[in-house]
């Protein structure tokens, strides 16, 4: 499966508590990513070597990001609060 264009899910919904660029703290869930932009909701750090390891290894799959961005919000939100 591939990223869906316009979506950001993964990088507004879950939790990161490690620091990644743009967030020496780590980022809440349900809180945007300081590198996604909140036009096209693409990564303006995604290839780059300041690209976090945590952010490489999240793929996309049906399980977390359904059929639309609403669902993807949804199942990856639901995931954070059951592995809290």
């Amino acid at each position: 499966m591939n990223c869906r264009p316009n979506c950001g899910a993964c990088c507004i919904a879950p939790s990161i508590n490690n620091p990644i660029p743009g967030m020496p703290n780590g980022k809440p869930a349900g809180v945007m990513c300081a590198n996604l932009d909140p036009v096209d909701y693409h990564c303006r750090i995604w290839g780059t070597a300041d690209y976090p390891d945590v952010c490489r290894r999240f793929l996309p799959a049906a399980y977390v990001c359904g059929s639309d961005r609403e669902q993807a919000l949804k199942l990856i939100g639901e995931l954070e609060r059951s592995t809290k």
